[in-house]
């Protein structure tokens, strides 16, 4: 045989070799593509990041007091664009794709988003979370705004009990069984 057919003969295994490398190598990383819900270590390590490093506003002191009125006007602003995400109440009732995306919409009730301090909150609300889906406020409320935003987070009602968001189906109302008569009972003498 031939030197320069042997050599030609190698070149294409050498070839080969290269190819399926690189077709392995192409799989392997649009497998590591696929969205999935983050695991338990995933969750701990991205929680623990943005609670010590990423997320400012750790010391900043809400102004604000948790008056009734402050809490009532956090929950109108939140109504009016949070609970697309997040539900009338800040727990997901009735929101179809919180639990699906990547990473999910928290319940803000959750130890981890309670964790924060209200200055992280509002820095969150301000500056929003990327790459999550939480967007940026600061050009959708005023200061004062944000901060009832956090006050209405700290005082969050039980889940569900402000039942689903129109744009989702929902009445927008509480449900039959969870609402209360003028004596503090619900129907049925519950």
């Amino acid at each position: 045989m031939p030197a320069g057919k042997s050599s030609w003969r190698w070149e294409r295994v050498g070839a080969g070799v290269i190819c399926m490398a690189a077709a392995l190598l192409l799989l392997l990383l649009l497998s590591a593509c696929k969205v999935r819900t983050p695991g338990g270590f995933e969750t701990r390590v991205m929680e623990g990041t943005k609670r010590h490093i990423t997320v400012g506003g750790k010391s900043d002191v809400n102004p604000l007091q948790a008056t009734e009125e402050n809490v009532h006007a956090g929950k109108s602003n939140f109504t009016s664009y949070c609970m697309v995400c997040h539900g009338l109440d800040g727990q997901n009732t009735g929101v179809p794709f919180a639990d699906k995306m990547a990473p999910p919409v928290p319940s803000l009730s959750s130890s981890a988003v309670q964790a924060y301090s209200d200055g992280q909150l509002h820095w969150i609300i301000q500056n929003g979370i990327f790459p999550s889906g939480m967007p940026a406020s600061k050009d959708v409320f005023r200061d004062e705004e944000i901060w009832q935003l956090v006050l209405y987070i700290r005082h969050l009602p039980q889940k569900g009990s402000l039942g689903e968001p129109q744009v989702y189906g929902g009445t927008g109302k509480p449900p039959e069984s969870q609402k209360v008569n003028a004596k503090g009972t619900a129907p049925g003498g519950r």
